[in-house]
């Protein structure tokens, strides 16, 4: 018999184009976990702490005396609360009740089906203050993706904020990389991020942290235990595309007119978020204590807490 060589090769290139597509949702090998009730029993046996909020359940975890001021830390765009381990020790052990929690879509908290926008984060902090029944102003303490939801929150409740930090806040520019953008093209940028996530999220590790081998060896660990979560390359990729990243300086300013006291720290080895961009930000908040962190990375209360947790530590503790 005879072969029709076109109706062949068409055969096979369709055969090729369907594994090219499928293949990631056959292969995956992380976020083979459901987050759910069982997950959460399993985590509350080992002593995690949720809380259950209108848009799903949120992970957070105390430290320091009961009876401390209360500082609150928001971590960034893609790593977990584990972020400001090093601030939440030296902290508590300053006197400080510090609270930590991850943003909804990363560590432990749910992943809904929503979009990750700055209306959902302001929301999460605002209801689980609510729900941990805390009154009063508090310190709140935000990197990168953090910083703007910090400042929003002040933006919109400077009632209930007495003092503010940013670490490497984004907000007036960033070094995206190309992959970033091909992740803006819709359709395609679902299947990017379910065959490559993995590897884009492993690989900015070494863009966000140092040369260190020990310390990106636990980026990996804990970027490894949330991966295996379902959602979560969902939420990133939700976050990027409904969150705002630049073009936030009226709101800084905005909220820099409030004149609330505020310090900022900005690592002048950062990959990721431009330490030039501490001018813009000094510029839009006059009243800003800044501090340069020699050699820091994006991660510099991470690896440099030595340069950090003393300024930080002394500056919460002002009346």
């Amino acid at each position: 018999m005879k072969l029709n060589k076109p109706r062949t090769i068409g055969l096979t290139i369709a055969v090729l184009l369907g594994i090219v597509i499928t293949w990631p949702f056959v292969m995956a090998k992380t976020e083979r976990i459901p987050l759910d009730d069982a997950a959460r029993a399993a985590m509350k046996d080992a002593g995690e702490t949720f809380v259950q909020l209108s848009d799903g359940w949120t992970h957070y975890r105390w430290n320091g005396p009961a009876e401390g001021p209360i500082v609150v830390f928001v971590h960034g765009f893609s790593s977990p609360m584990f972020i400001w381990e090093n601030q939440a020790q030296a902290l508590g052990a300053a006197g400080f009740r510090v609270l930590r929690y991850d943003l909804f879509g990363r560590g432990h908290s749910d992943r809904p089906e929503v979009n990750y926008d700055g209306d959902l984060y302001d929301r999460q902090l605002t209801e689980l203050l609510d729900a941990l029944k805390v009154e009063g102003p508090v310190d709140v303490v935000g990197l990168s993706m953090g910083g703007p939801i910090t400042v929003r929150f002040v933006d919109r409740h400077p009632e209930r904020v007495r003092r503010y930090g940013l670490i490497a806040p984004a907000g007036f520019g960033a070094n995206v990389p190309a992959v970033a953008q091909l992740l803006r093209v819709p359709g395609f940028n679902t299947w990017m991020m379910r065959a490559l996530g993995d590897a884009i999220v492993l690989g900015s590790i070494e863009k966000m942290a140092s040369n260190d081998p020990q310390i990106t060896a636990e980026f990996r660990r804990q970027y490894m235990d949330q991966l295996q979560y379902e959602g979560y390359k969902r939420a990133l990729l939700s976050t990027l595309l409904h969150h705002p990243m630049l073009g936030l300086g009226d709101m800084y300013e905005r909220v820099g007119k409030q004149g609330k006291p505020c310090i900022l720290f900005w690592g002048d080895a950062d990959k990721i978020v431009p330490f030039a961009n501490s001018d813009q930000v000094r510029s839009a908040m006059p009243q800003i204590e800044f501090h340069r962190v020699p050699e820091g990375s994006h991660t510099a209360n991470f690896e440099r807490p030595e340069l950090v947790n003393p300024p930080l530590i002394a500056f919460l503790k002002q009346p």
